[in-house]
């Protein structure tokens, strides 16, 4: 079975309230989050007519300040999919509803499983792919479930070369201070 990219593409929007604030007055960052993983889930559990889960996320980078009284639109895409994994984009919009102006905030990837009753990995559809536009998402989408796994295996490599002589790490030029 195969679906396409608009079948499960979704849209969230949110007025952005004071009680969503952190101490500077801005709209916290906690709050996005929560937003944009509601966002994720609903678009990857409509592709995959399935329960999702989220396993990580990708790169989530706060460009701009999101103020109170402002909307918040979220828009979620499937980007890519694997045999049981998904990766959604998702990208955030604020709007001054009064002035109209629009300011993209941020945008992520993040990659969800499809599980079954039994809390198991299960199959999602495959994507149909309509343009250049979905063709390069699927193809980045790829690119970065393959780097975030050679990320993973090197990064794990290091840290266990590294911990295995901890004494020998040079922290000289580290912002810390060693007091053992």
């Amino acid at each position: 079975m195969f679906k396409t990219v608009e079948e499960s593409q979704t849209q969230l929007t949110e007025l952005m309230v004071p009680s969503y604030t952190n101490f500077g007055g801005k709209i916290h960052g906690g709050q996005i989050l929560s937003l944009l993983d509601k966002t994720a889930y609903v678009c990857a559990s409509k592709h995959a007519d399935n329960y999702c889960v989220t396993l990580s996320v990708d790169r989530v980078e706060f460009l701009h300040p999101v103020e109170v009284g402002t909307l918040l639109h979220l828009y979620a895409s499937v980007n890519y999919v694997g045999r049981t994994s998904l990766i959604v984009g998702v990208r955030v919009v604020s709007e001054n509803f009064k002035t109209k102006e629009k300011i993209h905030t941020n945008s992520c990837y993040f990659t969800m499983v499809s599980v079954d009753d039994a809390g198991k990995p299960s199959p999602v559809p495959g994507l149909i792919l309509r343009s250049t536009d979905e063709m390069r998402r699927f193809i980045e989408g790829r690119e970065r479930k393959k780097t975030n796994l050679r990320f993973k295996s090197e990064f794990e490599k290091s840290k266990k070369e590294i911990l295995s002589n901890i004494k020998a790490y040079d922290f000289a030029d580290e912002n810390c201070e060693l007091k053992i």
